[in-house]
């Protein structure tokens, strides 16, 4: 699914109009009964206050149509319009007008108006900003908005949360909505995706306004949001005479004294994930643990009982995973170099691989065009800088993935794939995959699959999305806090079986809408 930013938003939008010789108002209409359709199927005429706070401009306007379909639907409603300045839109003041003529006034909020109550119990739909907004709201707006969000009350926004800026951080924290759930129109918001903006909405859905599909579907943009049949149009199917040489074999490389789990959990995953064969390299203390908790593997073992300390060996990989465990003893920071420098097989690389690279740059020019690196934010503050906010730090990811022309992963809610100039984000995953373990996993995951002849990018974004749809199984079991890394690994054919459980027709269906 594509990401627009706003000026793509407002070109859909015109275009629309256009192409479906329908009125600007018209297409208001449309947002504002989608919403109200929605609330309607989650309510279905429960008695509950609701307020409706409104805007002045075209957000407000699809609140006010909001207001009059919850009205005429027989809800008890109060409607507000937040009058933050002399200018109004052209289709605010149009249904403006049509919800007086149902003999309802909404309460005009000013500068001198005491606030509304809202009890605990009430629902709040919030229309006052929409995606235009580019500077903080003024103090006594700032004041309506804090007291919703002190309120207790469940807050829904329209479009996007009030006070949230498109594209640019936002620099008064206390001047946006925080929305318990955002219906936002068509497409994502790539601030729904970041951390710093991503918390102002707790969960979001995007609803179909039926803009125009062509323009959807032809228009560039270099971000995306992963979802099940992004992931299907790179998969690569098995065939009936196929054999374990077929899916080729991954190489893990990894572990020291207490850390032989990073490297063990990395080697299930590959295999879980499809490599045909996996061989685990890791120091002699570990030679046990591996062989006694995961038979389908081999083992290699560096001549070293605690650490890694020299990477020779004897087969022929087809991808290889270094990092789970690994430590930074100094003859391991000398052999990974050396290992580095001559290696020609594609590369995921984590943990303290990544530590290690951040510490000699002048190795990432040996890794150019050869690798994943999956860091979690810090160690990719220790790659590519500090970053004075998430847009400022995608623009360095950027640039790094560019220059060095690398596959590179942020891991987080909403786990990152960069391309170069490309952001992939991911659709699944969950709180409880916040454990010791879990990036090992993936690690594996992605490296199974690049063992198997996926590119770079298709075994990242792949990886990421089976990666996390196995957590979001397993959580159905385990619940958030008891969830473990292994779980995940567990859950790994589940998430495979759930990828290709959807019938051709509803993916067909789906490709000719995309």
């Amino acid at each position: 699914m594509k990401i627009f930013s706003t000026k793509q938003i407002r070109l859909a939008d015109k275009l629309t109009i256009e192409r479906q010789n329908i009125t600007s108002d018209e297409l208001m209409e449309r947002a504002g009964k989608t919403v109200f359709n929605w609330i309607n199927r989650q309510l279905v005429n429960t008695k509950v206050k609701i307020h409706i706070f409104c805007g002045i401009g075209n957000n407000g306007g699809d609140g006010l149509v909001v207001a009059r379909l919850l009205l005429k639907q027989g809800y008890d409603i109060s409607a507000y319009v937040v009058n933050y300045s002399d200018k109004r839109s052209k289709d605010f003041l149009l249904n403006f007008d049509r919800i007086k003529n149902l003999k309802y006034w909404p309460e005009l909020l000013t500068e001198d108006n005491d606030l509304p109550r809202i009890g605990a119990n009430d629902i709040v739909i919030d229309a006052i900003f929409g995606i235009g907004l580019n500077r903080p709201a003024a103090s006594w707006v700032a004041a309506i908005i804090n007291h919703i969000n002190k309120s207790g009350a469940f807050v829904l926004s329209v479009d996007i949360p009030s006070g949230l800026y498109m594209e640019k951080a936002i620099t008064e924290k206390d001047t946006v909505i925080r929305a318990n759930y955002t219906l936002t129109f068509q497409l994502p918001k790539l601030i729904f995706l970041l951390p710093q903006s991503g918390i102002y909405t707790e969960y979001w859905e995007a609803l179909d306004i039926g803009q125009d599909a062509e323009h959807l579907y032809k228009e560039p943009t270099d971000m995306f949001y992963v979802e099940k049949y992004d992931v299907l149009g790179v998969y690569k199917p098995r065939g009936r005479f196929s054999h374990k040489g077929t899916f080729g074999h991954a190489l893990i490389i990894g572990g020291s004294y207490g850390k032989i789990g990073a490297a063990l959990m990395c080697s299930e995953a590959a295999l879980h994930s499809g490599a045909g064969l996996v061989t685990s390299y890791i120091p002699k203390c570990g030679y046990q643990t591996i062989q006694a908790s995961f038979p389908e593997a081999m083992v290699l073992t560096d001549s070293e009982e605690t650490h890694i300390s020299d990477i020779k060996f004897d087969i022929t990989p087809t991808a290889i995973a270094i990092g789970p465990g690994l430590g930074k003893h100094a003859a391991t920071v000398k052999a990974f170099s050396d290992f580095i420098i001559q290696n020609k097989k594609p590369l995921v690389i984590d943990a303290d691989a990544l530590n290690i690279i951040s510490e000699n740059k002048h190795l990432l020019k040996s890794i150019k065009g050869n690798a994943i690196l999956t860091p979690h934010p810090k160690e990719l503050e220790r790659l590519i800088g500090s970053w004075k906010d998430d847009f400022d730090k995608l623009e360095k990811a950027k640039q790094f993935s560019k220059e060095n022309e690398l596959v590179l992963l942020i891991k987080g809610a909403y786990t990152v794939t960069i391309n170069k100039e490309e952001l992939y984000f991911n659709s699944t995953g969950n709180p409880g995959m916040a454990t010791g373990g879990s990036g090992d996993v993936l690690t594996g995951v992605i490296c199974g699959l690049l063992a198997q002849g996926y590119s770079l990018f298709e075994a990242a974004i792949m990886g990421v999305y089976i990666h996390g749809r196995a957590g979001d199984l397993a959580v159905l079991r385990s619940g958030v806090e008891a969830l473990t890394a292994t779980d995940i690994i567990d859950f790994t054919g589940d998430a495979f079986i759930d990828l290709l459980k959807k019938n051709t027709k509803d993916y067909q269906e789906n490709q000719d809408n995309a």
